[in-house]
């Protein structure tokens, strides 16, 4: 059966597909065109967070865009623990949203 997916997809994604007995048609990203794959697939993971209905479904889609958003992160040079870094500090200096201003 095929099935044109043209975006980024998780690195098992192939591997699953050959052990269907499907052939798979793929490219390997240069960093530039990951990155900005990346991004793609950040604004997809959000707008699938966007149409979540119950609670596991906002875990599951937020565990997605975590995983984009560390991968993104990584591939501009940084970790995760530069993230959780910055969120603190950031958190620190402006505070977080617990208290549900708007």
């Amino acid at each position: 059966m095929e099935q044109i997916m043209n975006k980024l997809v998780r690195d098992k994604i192939i591997d699953i597909i050959i052990n269907n007995g499907d052939i798979p048609t793929y490219h390997v990203l240069n960093d530039k065109e990951y990155i900005e794959a990346l991004k793609v697939k950040l604004n997809e993971e959000y707008q699938e967070i966007l149409k979540a209905k119950t609670k596991e479904e906002v875990l599951e889609e937020s565990s997605d865009l975590f995983e984009v958003l560390c991968a993104l992160i990584k591939a501009v040079g940084y970790q995760e623990e530069d993230l959780i870094k910055m969120r603190t500090l950031k958190r620190e200096k402006r505070g977080g949203f617990e208290k549900k201003f708007i």
